[in-house]
């Protein structure tokens, strides 16, 4: 038994509400059962109930045992002294009020249906991966397309207050906070955390002045991620080397310490020494990055904005001292994808909500364009009878496990609660 069954059979009166009487024998007239604000303090605000032949209104704490009252330590809380009615599964000891009157108690097990405690059971007996996956392809479309969308902005909600955060640190620079989550994003997962830290520990104004030569750029970015240490012979390495203590002296700079960049699991054009290249020929070639795609709503735009490829060094290495078959290490289609869900789409949605603007509809049909992420989930979702088409399916099936399914949120999501309802 768990709180929210209970939260959720409270809120949308699950129970039989005729003859219902405190544990002390009291009547009980429920009029309304008060908001679910899911905030600190009690679990329902502004109740109104009728006990005994006295209205009241006020608030509704709910617990699975009525000694819970005191391992939460509520007695010493005064956001809890206008609680009118405890409403418990099982009632085990008495509660009270500041004043030391007993606080009247609804023992709820006693009026739920024995077929709506069956089916949340049955919803929640553990099943290979998720509970309601023999269920899925039952769900209707339309419930299944509006959860979809507010599964995908609660999950962008949530990347753009990453945003904020970094923004707040850098008196809203827009254009330095962009090359930071690019850093991030360009290196994934793995790699994603020391990027960041690498990114935010030079001055933007040092990328914007150095930003004309993208040996520099490409200096900086190696220095701080100690690949240019110890000496080599290589003679690209040697310049990249020299370029990074020069321009550590001319700035001041102060070199973060970092974990080592990992190439060990990552396929060879993954590895942190193209994209690095990459992310400084991005600033090389692209001054003012942020201004130019935060109005842009074609994939195929934002594409080509992107396009760039490593330097030459780097077009017949992967390594440095270790020579490979010349490739054009051009940012792939797939990889800018990536970085459009996890960075530019974020961005558009970030900014725009510090004007005061809506561009839900324009960002649902950008990120519509994009194909969908390939991974154990979606693949598992697919495998249940809800297939990805798009980048929205996948982020809001992402969502949907990872914040809902691993946090057994079952009657806190949308499908969960259409098949409560189904078989009630």
């Amino acid at each position: 038994m768990k709180e929210d069954f209970l939260h959720y059979i409270w809120q949308y009166k699950k129970f039989n509400l005729s003859e219902l009487v405190t544990t002390d024998g009291q009547p009980i007239i429920l009029g309304h059962q008060g908001q679910y604000l899911q905030q600190a303090g009690p679990d329902f605000f502004n109740a109104q109930l009728i006990i005994s032949g006295q209205k009241w209104a006020g608030n509704v704490e709910i617990h699975i045992k009525s000694s819970d009252w005191y391992l939460h330590h509520h007695e010493t809380d005064t956001n809890y002294d206008n609680v009118i009615l405890h409403v418990v599964w099982e009632h085990d000891a008495p509660v009270f009020n500041k004043n030391q009157i007993t606080i009247p108690v609804l023992e709820l097990k006693k009026y739920v249906a024995p077929a709506t405690l069956a089916q949340y059971q049955s919803l929640l007996t553990p099943k290979s991966w998720i509970f309601c996956e023999k269920q899925l392809k039952e769900i209707d479309s339309f419930v299944g397309q509006n959860w979809k969308e507010r599964l995908f902005f609660e999950r962008l909600e949530r990347k753009a207050i990453a945003i904020e955060t970094i923004l707040a640190q850098t008196n809203n620079d827009w254009e330095s906070v962009l090359f930071t989550m690019l850093a991030k994003n360009f290196g994934l997962n793995t790699n994603g955390a020391t990027f960041q830290q690498i990114a935010q520990s030079i001055p933007f104004a040092v990328i914007r002045k150095e930003s004309f030569e993208p040996e520099n750029l490409e200096a900086l970015l190696f220095g701080f991620a100690n690949l240019l240490a110890p000496d080599k012979e290589d003679v690209y390495y040697k310049d990249l080397q020299f370029r990074y203590y020069y321009l550590i002296h001319k700035y001041q700079l102060t070199p973060p310490i970092v974990p080592p960049v990992a190439f060990f699991k990552h396929r060879p054009d993954n590895f942190p020494t193209i994209r690095l290249s990459q992310l400084a020929r991005l600033y090389h070639q692209q001054q003012n990055l942020f201004s130019k795609i935060i109005d842009l709503h074609s994939v195929d735009q934002i594409r080509n904005l992107l396009a760039v490829a490593a330097s030459n060094y780097w077009q017949t290495h992967y390594q440095f001292d270790k020579e490979s078959p010349k490739k054009s290490r051009t940012l792939s289609h797939s990889f800018i994808d990536l970085l459009i869900i996890n960075t530019l789409v974020p961005f558009q949605f970030a900014y725009n909500k510090s004007l005061g603007k809506s561009v839900s509809e324009e960002i649902v049909m950008l990120i519509n364009q994009i194909p969908a992420e390939k991974n154990a989930i979606i693949d598992k979702f697919t495998t249940f009878g809800q297939p990805s088409q798009s980048a929205f399916d996948s982020q809001s099936l992402l969502q949907l496990k990872n914040e809902y399914c691993v946090n057994k949120k079952c009657l806190s999501c949308a499908i969960g609660m259409l098949l409560m309802k189904n078989n009630n």
